[in-house]
C-alpha cells in the first residue's frame, strides 16, 4: 500500500484513476531502473576532436576566442594524436592557420603536397597509425580573402573552385588522410572528389559531406583560430545554406549522397538538431554533427562565469546529438569527455 495520503481531485478521482494506473515515473526511482531504460548514450567511440594546427616545432598556441583549446606545431599534434589514441578517442580532424605569406586569392597553397596539413597527416599517421584521419579541403585557410573557394570580380566562382579542390583532395589522400571532409559546399564537388579519388588508387577513402553547412553566426571563434578573422570580404550566403531552410538542406544531402558521399554532417550542431533528425530518417546513413566553435565557447564562457555547471552542460549537449540520430559528433571536448567516461563519471 501507498505510505503516503492519496489524492484525490475535485472529481474525487485518485492519481490512479487519472493515469489509468500508468505512473510513468516508475522506472525514474533509482539509479539503477535509470540506467536500465536509458535510450542513448555516449560513449568515447562518438567522438571526433578537431584540432587547430600552426607552422615551427614544439609551439603551442593558446586562442584567445577558445579558451582551452590551443593550436599544436605538426611535432605536437604528434603527441596529441598519440594521448587521443590512448583515450580511445576514434579519429581526428585537422584545420590549419596557415602563414599569411603563403595565401592568395585563389587558395593555391591546398595544391602543395607539402602544406600544414599534408605535413602533419603523414606524420601523426606514420606516429599513430591507428587513428582515422579526417581532412578538410575547403581553401578558406589558403585564400587571402578568407573564402571557401576562388573569387572572381567579386563572385566565388563553382566549377574552378571544385576543380581546385579536387586537386586538393588527392594530394590529402596521398598525404595519409582517411576520410575527406570537404566543407566548401560546392556544387558537384562530391562526384568530382569521388572520382579524383577513385581514378588515382584511393577507392578505400571515404567522404564526410559537410552536406547542411549553415551561413551561421556560430563560427567567429573558428575564424580566429584559423587567422581568417578580419580577411573576409563579403559574406558566405551564396554558397552556405540559409539557417531558415530544412527542405534544402535536405535536397543538399541527398545530391550529396547520389555522388558518393560515405556519410552526412550538419554544422553547426546544436541550433540544428531537427535537420540531424530528418536527415537521419530520410536516409539511414552515417550522419554526423559538428559543435561548432561558438557553441563551445558560450559553453566555456557561460561555466566560467558561474552561470552553468560546464561539465554537466557538456555532456548533456553531446547526448542530445546522440538522442537526435547522431552516430558522432565533431567535438572540441573531446579529449575532456573521453577523460571523463574513462574515469566512469
Amino acid at each position: 500500500m501507498n505510505k503516503y495520503p492519496a489524492f484525490a481531485g475535485p472529481q474525487g478521482r485518485t492519481v490512479d484513476e487519472i493515469t489509468q494506473g500508468r505512473r510513468l515515473r516508475r522506472m525514474r526511482k533509482a539509479d539503477w531502473s535509470r540506467r536500465l531504460v536509458q535510450e542513448n548514450q555516449l560513449t568515447v567511440n562518438d567522438l571526433i576532436w578537431p584540432i587547430f594546427l600552426c607552422e615551427g616545432e614544439n609551439r603551442r598556441e593558446d586562442i584567445g576566442a577558445m579558451p582551452g583549446v590551443q593550436r599544436f606545431s605538426v611535432d605536437m599534434a604528434v603527441r596529441e594524436a598519440e594521448r587521443a589514441a590512448k583515450l580511445g578517442i576514434p579519429a581526428i580532424a585537422t584545420f590549419a592557420n596557415i602563414d599569411p605569406a603563403l595565401r592568395d586569392e585563389t587558395g593555391s597553397g591546398i595544391l602543395d603536397p607539402d602544406n600544414l596539413i599534408n605535413r602533419a597527416t603523414r606524420a601523426i599517421k606514420d606516429a599513430v597509425p591507428e587513428i582515422g584521419m579526417i581532412t578538410d579541403v575547403a581553401l578558406d585557410p589558403f585564400t587571402s580573402h578568407g573564402h571557401d573557394g576562388i573569387l572572381r570580380d567579386g563572385i566565388i566562382v563553382n566549377d574552378e573552385t571544385v576543380e581546385q579542390i579536387t586537386k586538393g583532395a588527392v594530394l590529402q589522400a596521398a598525404a595519409g588522410a582517411d576520410i575527406i571532409a570537404p566543407s566548401d559546399m560546392m556544387d558537384g564537388r562530391i562526384g568530382a572528389i569521388r572520382e579524383a579519388l577513385d581514378h588515382n588508387g584511393f577507392q578505400d577513402v571515404a567522404i564526410m559531406a559537410y552536406a547542411t553547412k549553415f551561413a551561421s553566426a556560430f563560427y567567429g571563434p573558428y575564424r580566429e583560430a584559423i587567422g581568417t578573422s578580419g580577411r573576409l570580404k563579403g559574406d558566405k550566403k551564396t554558397y552556405y545554406i540559409d539557417p531558415a531552410n530544412t527542405d534544402e538542406a535536405v535536397r543538399e544531402a541527398e545530391q550529396d549522397l547520389a555522388e558518393g558521399a560515405d556519410s552526412l554532417m550538419v554544422k553547426p550542431g546544436l541550433p540544428y538538431l531537427d535537420i540531424i533528425r530528418r536527415l537521419k530518417d530520410a536516409f539511414a546513413m552515417p550522419t554526423f554533427a559538428y559543435q561548432v566553435s561558438g557553441e563551445y565557447t558560450m559553453i566555456k564562457a557561460a561555466g566560467a562565469n558561474g552561470w552553468i555547471d560546464e561539465e554537466r552542460v557538456m555532456m548533456e549537449t553531446l547526448l542530445a546529438f546522440k538522442r537526435a540520430g547522431c552516430d558522432g559528433i565533431l567535438t572540441y571536448f573531446a579529449p575532456i569527455v573521453a577523460e571523463r567516461l574513462k574515469a566512469g563519471a
